[in-house]
C-alpha cells in the first residue's frame, strides 16, 4: 500500500519550466517576472529555485522549480483564453442570493486561484455602473484587487501600458452594461405595450 501512495504522490508532480524574463503568475500574487534560477541549500540540500520578482508588491519570491507547478505558477495566459476572459466581462453580472459573507469568500477563492476567466467573473460581477448602488468596502476591496490581476495580467500578455489594459477592460464593461440596460429598457417598454393592448380589447 505505501508503494501505491508513494506512485500517486509523484503522478501529482506537475513538471514546469521557466525562463529569465518570463512574465508569470503565481496565485497568490499575480503577474510576477523570472529574474533568476538559482541554487540554494535548504536544510542540507542543493536546490535549484525560481527568483520571482513582483513588482507590483515591492517583493520578491524563491520558488523551488520542483514545486513551480504544483504551487500553481503558470505562464501568461493564451490569446483564446484571453478573448475567453474579456467575452466573460460582456455577459450579465452573475449575483449568488446567499450572505454575503460566502460569497466574499467565493470571489476571494477565484482571485486566488490564479485564473484568469474565474478572475474576469469577479470583476464581471461587481462592477457597478454610476446608476447602479454602491459597494460596500468589502465589496469594492475585492473589485479592485480582482480588477488589477486582471489589468496586470492583459497588459502583461499583450505588452501594453497598464492603463491600456485598464480602459480597455472598463470600456468593455461599461458598453456591456449599456447594452443591456437598453434591452431591459426595450424589453419592459415592449411588455407595458402588451398589457396596454390587452386592456384595450378586454375593454372593448
Amino acid at each position: 500500500m505505501a508503494t501505491k501512495k508513494r506512485s500517486s504522490s509523484k503522478k501529482k508532480i506537475k513538471n514546469v519550466s521557466f525562463k529569465v524574463g518570463q512574465h508569470i503568475i503565481y496565485p497568490a500574487h499575480g503577474v510576477g517576472e523570472v529574474i533568476g534560477i538559482e541554487q540554494e541549500v535548504i536544510a542540507g540540500f542543493d536546490i535549484e529555485v525560481y527568483v520571482v520578482k513582483f513588482e507590483q508588491d515591492k517583493m520578491t519570491l524563491r520558488v523551488p522549480t520542483t514545486k513551480a507547478g504544483n504551487s500553481g505558477m503558470r505562464a501568461l495566459s493564451n490569446d483564446l483564453i484571453l478573448k475567453d476572459a474579456f467575452t466573460t466581462l460582456k455577459g450579465r453580472a452573475r449575483v449568488k442570493r446567499t450572505m454575503w459573507s460566502r460569497r466574499a469568500q467565493e470571489y476571494e477563492a477565484k482571485i486566488n486561484s490564479g485564473d484568469l476567466i474565474l478572475v474576469s467573473e469577479v470583476v464581471r460581477d461587481l462592477h457597478r455602473t454610476e446608476a447602479q448602488p454602491e459597494q460596500s468596502y468589502s465589496e469594492r476591496q475585492l473589485y479592485e484587487r480582482a480588477l488589477d490581476r486582471m489589468v496586470r495580467e492583459v497588459a502583461a500578455i499583450r505588452k501594453s501600458p497598464r492603463d491600456n489594459a485598464m480602459d480597455d477592460i472598463l470600456d468593455t464593461l461599461t458598453k456591456a452594461r449599456t447594452r443591456q440596460a437598453a434591452k431591459a429598457a426595450e424589453a419592459a417598454e415592449a411588455e407595458e405595450e402588451d398589457n396596454d393592448n390587452g386592456e384595450n380589447e378586454a375593454a372593448a
